[in-house]
């Protein structure tokens, strides 16, 4: 229900997963292959020349400097604002605010009901219930609009149909309170406190 960029983040992981699992395997290689280590030594010694080539014939006319440097800083300087734009990106998607009408009464303005106020009525009715291991509840914004996302962690043996009704009738009475209907998903998962799949609800 955020707009973080998940696929993003998944192909950025795999990359960073497959260059792991290849200098891993390559350490491993270096210490138990006894033949592996003269070859790595010609290629390191053979990639090493090829940089110092590069920066050599890359040289400012008449100075020792290499353009190149100029070149690694511009791309290091792009990386890091990469970097800030992704960090940015992460975990949007949270509101604050659950409805928000305009009152033309006596003193026109606008009525805000904030989305901790579903939060904690949600979360105090869920509170201690002998069939929930735990509960969490967080107000989104999808497509411009406030929703909620209950998750709940129901107990070993606990229908997860009979507790996503008896969760909508919660939901329900916050909609006759708040005076408006909220979409909802009804998160029903598995953890380390329970044993059945998952199963997802959205009203």
């Amino acid at each position: 229900m955020t707009s973080t960029p998940a696929l993003l983040n998944r192909i950025l992981l795999t990359l960073l997963g497959v260059i792991l699992l290849t200098v891993g395997l390559l350490l491993v290689l270096l210490a138990a292959v006894p033949a592996a280590g003269p070859w790595w030594h010609a290629w390191a010694s053979g990639a090493w020349d090829g940089i110092n080539q590069a920066f050599s014939s890359t040289r400012f006319p008449g100075q020792q400097e290499s353009w190149l440097w100029i070149a690694v800083a511009l791309a290091l300087l792009v990386l890091m604002g990469l970097m800030v734009a992704w960090i940015a990106q992460q975990g949007k998607g949270r509101a604050n605010v659950l409805a928000a009408e305009y009152d033309p009464g006596d003193v026109p303005g606008d009525i805000r009901i904030g989305g901790g106020v579903a939060e904690q009525a949600l979360k105090q009715a869920l509170e201690g219930r002998p069939d929930l291991a735990g509960s969490t509840v967080t107000t989104y914004e999808v497509k411009g609009s406030p929703a909620l996302k209950v998750r709940l962690l129901p107990r070993q043996g606990v229908a997860p149909h009979l507790l996503a009704a008896e969760v909508s009738g919660l939901l329900d009475a916050l909609d006759a309170v708040v005076g408006k209907d909220v979409p909802v998903l009804i998160h029903i998962g598995a953890g380390a406190r329970t044993r059945f799949s998952r199963a997802e609800r959205v009203r």
